[in-house]
């Protein structure tokens, strides 16, 4: 076992906190003022939530997060990377860490998951585009789809 990375042997023990860590994205997404798509991130590293993120404007910024046409900000910010943000700020390391998030990453995101040395992807709902999933499975992060938290 990689130091940081808590994988159970028991499959039955892995889903059960799996679905835990994941019904506490689908929450946090909850707490996105975006309209369009609520996007909630939990990150976990020996057994402890060690950051968050729901995807929104950068800080200081109004919380519109589409124009009037309904189309997504530029800068709107996704739930992964301001998971990642944060636990960068803090003394903490994303690095053997497993990353619950409601829909999978982007191209961009897939890049700081792998970067921030993150080795387990659980998600729910699969994003339009899946190149990021692939970009992850070559460098070695398992990636996860789980039904139903």
């Amino acid at each position: 076992m990689t130091e940081g990375f808590v994988k159970y042997d028991d499959p039955v023990k892995q889903m059960r906190y799996d679905r835990a860590y994941l019904k506490m994205a689908v929450e946090w997404a909850e707490l996105s003022h975006c309209q369009r798509k609520k996007v909630g991130a939990i990150l976990v590293k020996e057994g402890m939530i060690i950051s968050d993120g729901y995807n929104g404007t950068p800080s200081g910024f109004p919380n519109e997060c589409e124009d009037c046409d309904g189309a997504t900000h530029w800068c709107v910010l996704h739930a992964e990377a301001n998971a990642i943000m944060k636990v960068a700020k803090s003394h903490n390391s994303a690095r053997n860490s497993t990353l619950y998030i409601t829909l999978s990453p982007c191209k961009d995101c897939s890049k700081l998951i792998h970067q921030a040395g993150i080795r387990r992807l659980v998600y729910l709902n699969e994003y339009k585009d899946n190149s990021g999933l692939d970009f992850l499975r070559e460098a070695g992060v398992e990636v996860v789809r789980m039904e139903n938290p």
